[in-house]
């Protein structure tokens, strides 16, 4: 499955992520994780102190991922609008659904902090990025003065994470499509819903 170039280590640490996403944290077994990497068996605590060490430095690679791909879409051309939009419409595995929210809801790791907490960094940065995009839009008079940029930035991840739950239970990406779609009709500048 892996390449002979890539380390140990890493292999450990992504075949970690992929099972914490399909699993979970207790699905996540050392040994499933040993057969996934193929690794022997004391690569894990060769390179790591346990499974719990492991599963941290897979979920900080998995939130640093995530915001890599967010910064992509937020700070790149185009209006504030245009940037919630990239962000909202970008491509992703809808079924699957979103690594980090999956973990959220794994109750073994927000019990524990020091798993939770990268997760917690991550979609704090995420709220501030589209509040900062809101506020600018409203400097610009694209967006409403009236909106709220830390209201709408919790709106906007709401309608990912909840547009995943739809497009997961209903078994098609057209529930999270029409969540987007709809918050982008709410958001759109006055102008643009007038025509």
């Amino acid at each position: 499955m892996y390449s002979a170039r890539v380390s140990t280590s890493e292999r450990l640490i992504e075949s970690t992520r992929e099972l914490l996403w399909e699993r979970g944290y207790v699905g996540t077994s050392p040994k499933a994780i040993l057969e996934r990497a193929g690794a022997g068996q004391g690569s894990m605590y060769h390179h790591f102190r346990g499974k719990p060490d492991l599963a941290l430095a897979a979920i900080r690679r998995t939130a640093e991922e995530m915001r890599a791909t967010a910064a992509g879409v937020l700070t790149g051309p185009g209006t504030p609008y245009e940037r919630i939009e990239a962000y909202l419409r970008r491509e992703r595995d809808v079924l699957r659904g979103c690594p980090v929210g999956r973990l959220t809801m794994d109750p073994d790791v927000i019990a524990d902090e020091t798993l939770r907490a990268p997760l917690d960094e991550t979609l704090d940065w995420l709220r501030e990025q589209i509040a900062r995009i809101v506020e600018e839009g409203r400097e610009q008079g694209q967006f409403a003065p009236w909106l709220d940029g830390e209201e709408i930035a919790a709106a906007v991840v709401a309608t990912v994470q909840g547009g995943y739950v739809l497009a997961r239970a209903s078994g098609s990406p057209a529930a999270f499509d029409a969540s987007v779609r709809g918050l982008l009709s709410l958001l759109a500048p006055h102008d643009a819903r007038t025509r």
